[in-house]
């Protein structure tokens, strides 16, 4: 199985015409994703990519039936608007590439998810990828490298950093070591699914037998996995590094979600956090593959 996205799952591109739409829609498609329809307001009748563009997802619901996810490449002060019209639709997975988007919309996005029994990943997020069956967004960049670099097999890889998503697959298989799902939740303050939602659905996937997280500085998704493991409501084994340990407050790592605001969110707290709770901190990340095979060989995968 895998976490979020199956090769069976109904796939909408909302701005599907544009640059960044065109581009990924290949690239998934290329992987295997799949892409049903494409939105994009103007252009309906057109194609992109062998994929049927509509003017609105209604109408491309109308037409190619159920839509489970869209992946949303429009401007940033756009992603709301997107975003609430694929719910109205129907669609109970949107993950919401652009950064920029303003936290009030990010709000409003959360209310109306929640009011359709919906889920949205990002903004701000590379998306997802589910090892040989699909994904969702730009992770692993070419079809062609991540069918190369990404095997199958028990870990699921839940990251706070784009770049770093990709790089856990990439090393942990030249380790022999495989994945279920990889996924970058997204990088700014307010995200719709953070580390400790993606460490549940781990936790509830029969074919993810351990968990290797990537963290950073800022706000309390670390906290909240550790917590979950110290409740038992997380049982299967957590392999965690956080990145910004010379962080002072003040300091941005990387991007708006990652900096250090008085005594919230820092790397100490993290990482105490994390290992009091019976997570194994790996305190350099070229040790992550090491350490995460220590602990499949301790589970006898």
């Amino acid at each position: 199985m895998a976490i979020l996205i199956n090769s069976e799952d109904r796939v909408l591109v909302q701005g599907i015409t544009g640059r960044e739409g065109r581009a990924r829609t290949r690239l998934m498609r290329g992987y295997g994703t799949n892409v049903v329809a494409g939105v994009s307001p103007g252009h309906g009748g057109e194609e992109v990519e062998g994929v049927p563009v509509f003017d609105t997802v209604a109408a491309a619901a109308e037409t190619e039936g159920e839509l489970y996810a869209s992946v949303v490449f429009v401007p940033g002060p756009a992603v709301k608007e997107a975003a609430l019209e694929a719910f109205a639709a129907g669609v109970k997975l949107a993950v919401l590439v652009p950064d920029r988007v303003p936290i009030w919309d990010v709000l409003a996005i959360e209310a109306a998810a929640r009011d359709a029994g919906a889920r949205y990943v990002g903004p701000n997020t590379l998306g997802l990828l589910s090892v040989d069956k699909a994904v969702l967004g730009m992770v692993g960049g070419r079809a062609e490298a991540a069918r190369q670099w990404f095997r199958p097999g028990p870990v699921g890889i839940a990251s706070r950093s784009g770049g770093i998503t990709s790089s856990l697959a990439y090393y942990l298989g030249r380790a022999g070591i495989g994945a279920t799902t990889l996924i970058h939740v997204g990088g700014d303050p307010v995200i719709g699914t953070p580390l400790q939602d993606v460490v549940r659905m781990f936790q509830d996937d029969p074919e993810t037998k351990a968990v290797v997280m990537f963290g950073e500085i800022g706000g309390s998704q670390e906290e909240s996995v550790a917590e979950l493991i110290a409740e038992g409501v997380v049982t299967k084994p957590v392999v965690a590094f956080v990145g910004g340990k010379a962080a002072k407050e003040g300091t941005r790592f990387s991007h708006a979600g990652a900096i250090v605001e008085g005594s919230r969110g820092t790397y100490e707290g993290k990482v105490g956090a994390l290992r009091e709770a019976g997570a194994v901190v790996v305190d350099d990340y070229d040790e992550v593959a090491e350490h995460t095979l220590g602990v499949l060989r301790d589970l006898g995968t």
